[in-house]
């Protein structure tokens, strides 16, 4: 059997490691560690369990081993910004990354998450697409429910004017 080919991860590439209901976002430093926000209750592979992290205030940068940070979850390079972005230099994400690891810092699902995080090591911008989409899906969500709440209402109302 061939196992698909997953090229080794470079200084400064972000990683996305696949949790139920959400990305854990990481910055690959070499030598297989990885930088990352990690909330308090934030543990390696457990799931459901760490979301429960995303309601913490503080989060801790912490320097791991990517196998253990991904647990049992799949993870893959994903540096989805470089055609909007320019990536900083590898060796400035890693020192930037590396400065930072041990520190305590203010986390905020909406504004201060680990994809936030990650991205201003790479890019030196801030954002989240996975706060942006669930941001636009509920958005969406909330207007396909106030149009058919409105057709309810005018359909109700057009029965009791033929009941009339």
């Amino acid at each position: 059997m061939m196992h698909a080919f997953t090229p080794e991860p470079k200084p400064g590439d972000l990683i996305e490691i696949f949790r139920p209901f959400y990305s854990h976002w990481a910055i690959y430093v070499g030598d297989g560690y990885v930088v990352h926000l990690a909330p308090p209750s934030e543990i390696a592979g457990a799931g459901v369990a760490s979301i429960m992290s995303a309601l913490a205030d503080k989060a801790i940068v912490k320097k791991e081993l990517l196998y253990e940070v991904a647990g049992r979850n799949k993870y893959h390079v994903n540096n989805k910004h470089d055609d909007k972005y320019s990536p900083l230099p590898p060796s400035k994400i890693v020192q930037r990354a590396e400065e930072l690891v041990g520190r305590e810092v203010l986390y905020k699902l909406t504004t201060e998450n680990c994809e936030h995080f990650v991205n201003e090591l790479r890019y030196g911008v801030s954002r989240s697409d996975q706060v942006r989409d669930a941001v636009a899906a509920v958005s969406i969500t909330g207007v396909v429910g106030l149009a058919v709440l409105g057709f309810i209402g005018i359909m109700a109302s057009r029965n009791k004017r033929q009941k009339q």
